[in-house]
């Protein structure tokens, strides 16, 4: 008998039946979609996918379905640090300058950490298929422990480096504004892992849903929050630029209670969350998440390092260079979250895929991600083109003395993130479908080349040596991410030709004997 699983977005048939009523031949046995039963053996073949308009029209309904939940939340989860620099952008350059800074250094250990739990999606998700739901419940274990672990030891390192940042070049006056952003911001590491943990457990099971509610309810609270702890409201005194930190640390500690209630009202997801096999050690499901994710942590932690350093690099051309450069981010950040829901979606449906043995399927998967993160991206692109200066005004405005040149230089910036932010999105989606064909090693040496041996040369050597400026860093950023994305795609197209000639040449089982 051949069912359809009402938990799977692809919108294919399942082949995996254990069970049969009908045969051709014989009294027992097992069918696939179509095939010939002896007494206790199946020979199955599976019905040819649509090829064509016919595939790329369905795919692309499926892989967007699952991908605009994702994006959304992206959209939304953006938002709390969209809402914080606008706000930073309003007290001055020096403020929105050390927040940048400081911000950079935490998104980056927080990528880092995000990177190891990233793995629990995709072990859960093999689990479910499994009908394993004490692995489910020891995964989860796993995610939590090493969220934790992270939590604590970057929190310790926000602490310490702040005060180093001197030594690296950078304005006396931000580095002490920034070390007093981190003191407060720091501790929030640890509920912002947890979030990240239930995020992909979540996804894992399909259930992502409740990620887009609670975020979007998180950039109200952050708003409000920003808005009474900065000028001050209610009884509470004004904390000014420290106030965003407070605000931001206590969104990230709302948000992770706001989804473990969520999670308890949910029939479908609770029983994992109250499970036993969730609250006690499982050392096999906590090596499983360390050895798939520590490659993705590795190659999420060398990206966000990439631009950590380049942003460090810019800190050393002065204060506007360095403000300019944190409104920058922040738009393309915005619109790098498209591409991360498209990455994982496509990951997903790949994975999928390659259980099966379909790789002609996985391969034009990938390469449908990849497009649509290119379209996207270059809608996108027209918009910075056509009105940069009313983007740029809406997270610092040019009516502060000196933030003219800021927004000058920003609007220079958009013009260059027109095309790299392409780059940018196929990067990011190249990682995401060579992780659903099993390679977890491969973008880690691939980021290595492509960032740090590429891009960053680049920036440096246009940015100071050329005396280009900001400019000439953007420039060589934009040459890395071209040099990654190329990499990455190459990469994805020959393992996934391997694959297919490999599960194509392998013999086919003979049926038993009675």
């Amino acid at each position: 008998m051949s069912t359809t699983d009402t938990n799977d977005t692809t919108g294919t048939t399942d082949t995996n039946d254990t069970t049969g009523t009908t045969g051709t031949a014989g009294t027992t046995g097992t069918t696939g979609t179509t095939g010939t039963t002896g007494t206790t053996g199946t020979t199955s073949t599976t019905t040819t996918a649509p090829t064509g308009a016919r595939w790329w029209a369905r795919n692309s309904r499926a892989l967007l379905g699952l991908a605009l939940p994702l994006i959304l939340t992206n959209f939304a989860y953006v938002a709390l640090t969209t809402v914080d620099i606008v706000m930073l952008g309003r007290l001055g350059a020096l403020e929105i300058a050390a927040a940048g800074l400081a911000l950079a250094l935490f998104n980056q250990l927080r990528t880092t950490g995000t990177g190891l739990v990233t793995g629990v999606s995709n072990l859960v998700a093999e689990a479910r298929v499994q009908g394993d739901r004490q692995r489910v419940g020891a995964l989860l274990f796993a995610g939590f422990f090493w969220a934790t672990v992270c939590g604590v030891a970057f929190c310790a390192a926000l602490w310490l480096i702040g005060p180093l940042l001197v030594l690296l070049g950078q304005d006396e006056a931000v580095v002490d504004k920034a070390g007093e952003f981190l003191m407060v911001l720091a501790p929030g590491m640890l509920p912002c892992l947890w979030f990240q943990t239930l995020r992909h457990f979540t996804t894992g099971l399909k259930r992502p849903g409740p990620l887009l509610a609670i975020t979007l309810v998180s950039i109200g609270a952050t708003i409000g929050l920003n808005h009474v702890l900065i000028h001050g409201a209610f009884g509470v005194p004004a904390f000014g630029f420290v106030g965003v930190a407070i605000a931001t640390v206590a969104v990230f500690v709302l948000s992770f209670l706001a989804f473990v209630a969520v999670i308890l009202r949910d029939s479908t997801l609770r029983p994992h969350l109250a499970s036993p096999d969730a609250w006690r050690w499982n050392g096999d499901a906590v090596r499983s998440v360390w050895r798939l994710g520590l490659p993705i942590s590795g190659t999420y932690a060398s990206e966000a390092g990439f631009f950590s350093v380049l942003t460090l690099v810019i800190g050393t051309l002065g204060v506007d260079a360095l403000a300019a450069q944190t409104v920058l981010n922040q738009i393309v950040y915005i619109v790098f979250m498209i591409s991360a829901g498209l990455s994982h979606a496509a990951s997903i449906h790949i994975s999928e895929a390659g259980g099966r043995g379909d790789y002609a399927t996985a391969r034009r998967t990938g390469l449908l991600g990849a497009a649509w993160g290119v379209i996207a991206t270059l809608v996108i692109a027209v918009a910075y083109l056509v009105i940069p200066n009313p983007i740029v005004s809406l997270f610092i405005s040019a009516e502060h003395a000196g933030d003219a040149e800021i927004v000058a230089l920003t609007v220079t910036g958009l013009m260059i993130a027109a095309l790299m932010q392409v780059f940018d999105a196929v990067q990011n989606i190249g990682n995401g479908i060579l992780r659903g064909i099993g390679d977890t090693a491969g973008p880690f040496r691939i980021s290595l080349v492509g960032y740090w041996l590429i891009g960053l040369p680049a920036g440096y050597l246009l940015g100071v040596s050329a005396d280009w400026g900001v400019e000439g860093v953007w420039i060589g950023q934009t040459i890395g991410l071209a040099a990654t994305s190329a990499l990455l795609m190459t990469a994805f197209l020959r393992r996934v030709g391997r694959l297919r000639r490999a599960a194509s040449s392998a013999p086919v089982p003979e049926p038993e004997s009675p």
